[in-house]
């Protein structure tokens, strides 16, 4: 195995890591595809903005094509896969939800130890709202009768019963029953949960190299600081379980160029000699969500510009990286307009050095993301500098 990658292969070996280059069997993917994949990338990130698509169903487009939302959501809300805080709010497998038990238990500790807190001031909450699950089982947030049950002020709007539902979520006293139309269903863990998961407990330092097990699998090659980010895992526990992973031959150190840091090679990660895809990332990919990781890999600075006031927004609202091959070469602005059946892109750029095949490339992926997104039409507005040769392609 190798000492020393070259970018080129690090950006490789990366992209390979993730899903991308692989062969397509040309049959439409179905529930062992998506379990395969997210095996592979240890998670899908959850997120509510759907101006575009829900982000978690946006990474497996990218690497699979078109397929059945219905199919992938059959196994999100499945006993196969579960919700927690991991990188961010996740999709994962279910056996990773012991390792986080620890962090289930810091949230426990810091907000019981803080007196200020919303847990200390409405303990009596938590305790009805344990109650009322253990009596009329799993529930959403909006069907539990409460007086409380209201919006109002500041986390995002949240009534006192989601913000306790959420508070008990945390600490793994309540758990995900999946959802509906997007709103999570809350439950008692012994209510969906297995024993086998439940009673299940594994040591700090055992579930901290499991966790960078999974995120240097799902990097290919990456620093501590990739490694410990996947999780949000703090270096004071990556560090040595990156170290631990080093001696049992796991994980292999190699040089970069011009990374500055020291580095490591997963040793089942692939060396391809090139790479072939062409893809729309969501901004909450693993490729891209790491700002200073995309910024080495593919020089390509990236801001999510969403709650950036408009008069100071440089890309646009709702901006996708455009994979081509091993470089990010552009950010298009999407919007799906559901009501009019037309795919808007409402600002497109090419990057410096983007290759003039670019637009091309990107003409097929558009038609079929419309295509996915059950539209019948795309619409090219003219801002940004890949607009004009965009528009062109996709009207030839």
């Amino acid at each position: 195995m190798a000492s020393s990658l070259s970018p080129a292969l690090a950006r490789r070996v990366a992209l390979a890591a993730q899903g991308f280059g692989r062969p397509s069997t040309g049959a439409p993917p179905g529930i062992r595809q998506f379990g395969s994949l997210i095996d592979r990338l240890g998670l899908l990130q959850i997120d509510s903005v759907n101006v575009f698509e829900r982000s978690h169903y946006l990474p497996v487009f990218a690497r699979l094509g078109s397929y059945d939302k219905a199919q992938l959501d059959r196994l999100t809300y499945s006993p196969r896969i579960t919700e927690y805080w991991a990188h961010e709010a996740s999709f994962i497998p279910i056996d990773t939800l012991p390792l986080l038990r620890w962090r289930q238990q810091e949230y426990r500790e810091k907000w019981a130890a803080d007196s200020e807190s919303w847990f200390n001031a409405n303990r009596p909450m938590t305790e009805w709202l344990l109650a009322e699950l253990a009596e009329k089982g799993p529930m959403r947030a909006s069907e539990i009768e409460h007086e409380s049950n209201t919006r109002s002020g500041s986390w995002w709007g949240w009534s006192d019963v989601k913000r306790g539902l959420e508070t008990l979520f945390r600490w793994g006293d309540v758990v995900s029953a999946g959802r509906t139309r997007f709103e999570r269903v809350y439950a008692l863990p012994e209510q969906v949960l297995p024993a086998s998961v439940r009673e299940l407990q594994v040591p700090r330092d055992e579930a901290m190299r499991r966790l960078i097990s999974i995120s240097a699998r799902a990097h290919g090659v990456g620093t501590a600081d990739d490694f410990a980010d996947y999780f949000r895992l703090k270096a004071v526990d990556a560090v040595p379980a990156i170290r631990e992973l080093e001696e049992s031959g796991e994980l292999l150190p190699v040089t970069i160029d011009g990374w500055g840091k020291p580095a490591w090679l997963h040793r089942d990660a692939r060396l391809p000699r090139r790479m072939d895809a062409t893809a729309l990332l969501s901004p909450f990919d693993p490729v891209v969500w790491a700002r200073a990781r995309a910024l080495r890999l593919f020089d390509f600075h990236y801001r999510i510009e969403i709650y950036t006031p408009e008069p100071k927004r440089v890309f646009g609202y709702y901006v996708l990286p455009v994979l081509v091959d091993d470089r990010v070469v552009g950010r298009l602005d999407l919007k799906n307009d559901r009501q009019a059946g037309v795919l808007r892109v409402r600002a497109s750029w090419s990057e410096p050095g983007a290759p003039d095949e670019t637009a091309a490339r990107l003409a097929p992926v558009l038609r079929q993301t419309m295509q996915w997104q059950g539209l019948t039409d795309i619409e090219v507005s003219p801002k940004g500098n890949l607009a004009a040769s965009l528009a062109a392609e996709l009207s030839s």
